[in-house]
């Protein structure tokens, strides 16, 4: 049915332009048989027809044009015709693209596109500048931040946490409060068992402040540095030995933390692993074993009292008892009574057992190669 009225449309379309066509190529014939005689009876036949000159010219060209159309077509020339007068036609170029969209369709795309314009814009409806750019540079400064704390060996990392966690219980609970909960007290940890007091003795530096940070600094630079040079599970044993150590000191001596003290033994027995290395110290260049007395000569003149010097000289104390026990006992023939028991190892150190194979695949070598010497006959 529709297709027939579109028929039916154009058919009409196409007889209406060669009547307007027809009638204008005999108006315009009259007009110049009578323009030679009488120019007026010309202007009025225009007027007549309600053509003005430019109109007129129009139509005289599309006479032009349809003169010099081939006869034989009569289809092609009405097809023409209605071309040049703006009708309908088949041979139009219709727009590609054009294509229907479903409800479902147009609210997803609507749902999205205001998404977007959500995301993009600020409470007063401006565009957000970066915004998108700022999230994942957070996003990748967090993991950075994450990554490089999960890379700290395990022992360093798990007193560089209780240092985080004691500072924290400190400054919600205040100074004298954290004090009072975690300093050293030979009287509850005894009687009261309260077991955490020598943990928490070693681990508590204060409220934050640069001599925390450096202190912090310290701890996980000297900790980081033995546990690697010696393994977890002997870390693990000098921490163990060096809080048992400073706790019965500094409860003899009255001191209620001993953080301090814990580095400096660290910082001891590694200056004596190398004692004439020569390190650079602030603005000096120095012998490795000065190192701890350098500590302990800063940490005086900032408080300006000898008795800062104290927990230094506990560390050092401390330090050199393992120090000597670990490496001078055994060499005099002594036996070293310091070493990680095997379960311990296996359990804090990956490359324990490869290290155990490897060790005695080299004995069992030089026993093969090992060669017997010849012994003398009897009697000769």
């Amino acid at each position: 049915m529709r297709n027939g009225y579109v028929e039916d449309k154009k058919t009409r379309s196409c007889w209406g332009g060669v009547l307007t066509v027809t009638a204008i190529m005999i108006a315009s014939s009259f007009t110049q048989l009578t323009s030679a005689a009488n120019p007026s009876a010309s202007l009025s036949i225009q007027s007549t027809f309600g053509l003005n000159s430019q109109q007129s010219l129009k139509f005289t060209q599309e006479e032009e044009i349809l003169e010099s159309l081939p006869s034989s077509s009569s289809t092609t020339s009405i097809t023409f015709l209605v071309n040049i007068r703006g009708g309908a036609s088949k041979n139009k170029p219709r727009k590609r693209g054009g294509r229907t969209a479903s409800l479902s369709s147009l609210n997803t795309s609507t749902k999205s596109k205001s998404k977007n314009s959500q995301k993009q814009k600020t409470a007063t409806g401006k565009n957000k500048v970066g915004a998108s750019s700022s999230s994942t540079q957070s996003q990748s400064a967090l993991g950075n931040t994450m990554q490089k704390y999960k890379s700290i060996l395990p022992l360093t990392r798990l007193y560089i946490t209780l240092v985080g966690l004691t500072t924290l219980i400190g400054l919600i609970l205040g100074e004298e409060t954290a004090q009072g909960l975690l300093a050293l007290d030979p009287m509850r940890v005894t009687y009261g068992f309260e077991l955490w007091r020598p943990i928490t003795a070693a681990t508590f530096l204060g409220k934050p402040s640069i001599g925390w940070l450096m202190s912090a600094y310290y701890l996980f630079e000297y900790g980081s540095s033995l546990e690697r040079a010696y393994g977890t599970a002997q870390q693990f044993i000098f921490l163990g030995g060096q809080i048992f150590l400073l706790s019965v000191l500094s409860a003899l001596l009255g001191q209620p933390f001993f953080t301090s003290s814990v580095i400096t033994s660290m910082l001891h027995v590694l200056s004596r692993s190398m004692p004439h290395q020569k390190v650079k110290w602030l603005i000096f260049t120095v012998p490795y074993w000065t190192l701890p007395y350098g500590l302990m000569a800063s940490d005086v003149l900032q408080a300006g009292n000898a008795s800062a010097a104290l927990p230094h000289v506990l560390g050092i104390l401390s330090g050199h008892c393992y120090y000597f026990h670990k490496f001078i006992w055994p060499k005099m023939g002594g036996e070293d009574w310091l070493n990680p028991p095997v379960f311990l190892s296996k359990r804090l150190d990956p490359n324990y057992a490869d290290a155990n194979n490897v060790a005695k695949k080299s004995i069992d070598n030089a026993l093969k190669k090992r060669k017997k010497g010849k012994g003398r006959k009897l009697g000769s």
